[in-house]
């Protein structure tokens, strides 16, 4: 029996994984899929797999989730918070309170559910997914601006204690009836979000720490990280904090600190991510009948339509207006409010607790996150561009190997491959203006290694290993990589003709280009002038009309633009 059930999980894995390249090809999010393929292994599917364990659903909901808020922590920039964090904070606060509310308003009308019942399945689809926006925002090649990209990826990371929180209360008040206090929800609400800041913090610190300190096999060290951060994560949750939002503040603070090894943990993550992911919706594609599916499924469709088109964009709305988002930008947030894993292990507290609904409820998450996956998923990346939300991506190395030896300081091998028209013919080593404190350490061509001499030609196909610091990879990058990505994308098409330093003066501008740019102080700096418009917080790609000339933002240090396009209109 035993090797029949690790046969069966393994064919599911291997299925799965097999049919995630289909995914781009149809515009289908991966997930998906997993959760497909759950579902046809499943009761009512050609597998007849007969999996009702809430028990052991919600362990490994709990661990992957744990597992993919490390990683996408890992990989969120700090300096996004610059722009991102005090939107999302209200955003996964306050926003996911008004969702619930409304969301639960129109379940008690549409399923006949009693007030308590009806926002407690509101509740439960209130939050918006991390696994779900850290996978389609990274895996379908989205670079957004930084203030759209950080409140999303921030928000989702940070929203889940408000949705426990909310659905822990409103199953005490269920199931204990008058006996319940309400007193005790704001201490468990900063319980929540208090513990899980501290040991967040701490744990990132000591894992931080730990890292440099000890002296590892390179495999061990994405291994240490993993079993730090379910650490931080399960010893959060006994201290009664949020092990969700500790686990990612964790992976926040591993990720923006030198930490050794940190491409190899980070290639290592990826890998772990997407397993729990895989893992995660294959167990609950398992785990739900579809035949009740379709029983609720006209019900289910107009809830999910009033959470996605009116909920969600109502609390979006109403949280970020003191932030001075554009329409566009307040718009596509409102439209990633993407439910995936989140909602339907939070649909299984109620199973957990036994409350007489929680068949209903955990049907009603499971349709909402179908038809989110299904509807939002799909149309995330047309809507970024038809919104005008991309920015040129940076420029990435094919492989990055860390040297992890302490005389070689941050430098690591950088591998890049030769790729576009400038490489069409061959071009000498010797004439390449490389970036100070960097060099050639090898090329390959074919299999076969060639000297890195002066004379050594380059040519389109090539492999070249740099050694540089991780700081140069976009500059290298721009140097050996062929331009990717739309047209208009493309560097002169996006910033312009012109590049422009940030401290010069509307003035000069004025006269070096033989224009009048209308009612602006010229003695500003383009810096202060961008600044002012964005309320202090300019992000790449923000773009400001003057006159006959469009000034966008193309680099940024802090708050201060230092670099400007300029679009003659």
């Amino acid at each position: 029996m035993t090797s029949l059930f690790l046969l069966v999980g393994a064919l599911m894995l291997m299925l799965s994984i097999l049919l995630s390249p289909l995914s781009n090809r149809v515009g289908m999010p991966v997930l998906l899929l997993f959760l497909g393929v759950g579902m046809l292994a499943g009761e009512d599917g050609i597998g007849h797999i007969q999996f009702d364990d809430f028990e052991t659903a919600f362990l490994v909901g709990n661990l992957a989730l744990a597992v993919i808020l490390l990683d996408g922590g890992m990989r969120t920039r700090g300096e996004t918070f610059r722009v991102g964090l005090r939107p999302a904070l209200l955003l996964a606060t306050i926003g996911v309170l008004v969702t619930a509310l409304i969301t639960g308003l129109a379940a008690m009308l549409i399923f006949d559910l009693p007030l308590i019942d009806a926002l407690l399945a509101g509740t439960i689809v209130s939050s918006t997914d991390a696994a779900a926006v850290f996978a389609l925002l990274q895996g379908r090649g989205l670079n957004l601006n930084a203030r759209v990209g950080a409140t999303l990826e921030i928000e989702s990371g940070s929203n889940d204690p408000m949705a426990i929180f909310l659905t822990l209360v409103l199953i005490e008040l269920i199931t204990l009836g008058e006996a319940a206090s309400l007193w005790s929800a704001p201490l468990m609400l900063i319980q929540q979000f208090g513990i899980g800041v501290l040991c967040g913090w701490l744990g990132g610190r000591l894992l931080v720490f730990l890292i440099n300190r000890v002296d590892l096999v390179t495999a061990l060290y994405p291994l240490l990280v993993t079993a730090s951060g379910l650490v931080i994560f399960a010893g959060t949750n006994a201290l009664g904090g949020s092990g969700f939002l500790a686990i990612y503040l964790a992976g926040v603070l591993l990720g923006n600190h030198r930490v050794r090894m940190m491409p190899a943990i980070l290639q290592v993550h990826d890998g772990l991510a997407w397993l729990a992911q895989l893992c995660l919706f294959l167990i609950l594609g398992l785990l739900v009948d579809p035949s009740e599916l379709l029983v609720i499924a006209p019900a289910g469709l107009l809830l999910a339509a009033v959470l996605i088109l009116l909920a969600r964009p109502m609390a979006t709305f109403g949280t970020l207006w003191p932030f001075r988002f554009n329409l566009r930008e307040t718009s596509f947030i409102a439209w990633t409010g993407l439910r995936g894993a989140v909602p339907i292990v939070l649909a299984l507290f109620p199973v957990m607790a036994g409350i007489e609904q929680a068949p209903l409820l955990f049907n009603i998450a499971f349709v909402i996150v179908l038809v989110s996956l299904v509807i939002q998923g799909t149309s995330l990346a047309p809507v970024a561009r038809l919104l005008k939300l991309e920015v040129p991506g940076h420029e990435e190395a094919h492989r990055r190997i860390p040297i992890d030896v302490p005389a070689v300081g941050e430098h690591e091998l950088l591998l890049f491959r030769l790729q576009g028209e400038r490489w069409t013919r061959p071009a000498p080593l010797g004439g390449l203006r490389l970036p100070p404190d960097s060099g050639i350490a090898a090329v390959f061509r074919d299999g076969s290694y060639l000297p890195p001499l002066a004379e050594t030609c380059l040519q389109d196909g090539d492999l070249i290993a740099v050694v540089g610091r991780p700081d140069q990879i976009d500059t290298l990058g721009h140097q050996f990589n062929a331009p990717h990505g739309p047209k208009h994308l493309a560097e002169m098409a996006f910033f312009g003709e012109f590049v422009l330093n940030g401290e010069a003066l509307l003035s000069d501008v004025e006269q070096a280009y033989g224009i009048r740019i209308g009612e602006e102080d010229k003695q500003q700096t383009l810096s202060a002038c961008i600044a002012r418009h964005q309320h202090g917080h300019p992000v790449v790609g923000d773009s400001l009309m003057l006159g006959p000339v469009t000034l966008v933002v193309k680099e940024i240090e802090g708050d201060s633009v230092t670099r400007v396009g300029l679009k003659l209109h």
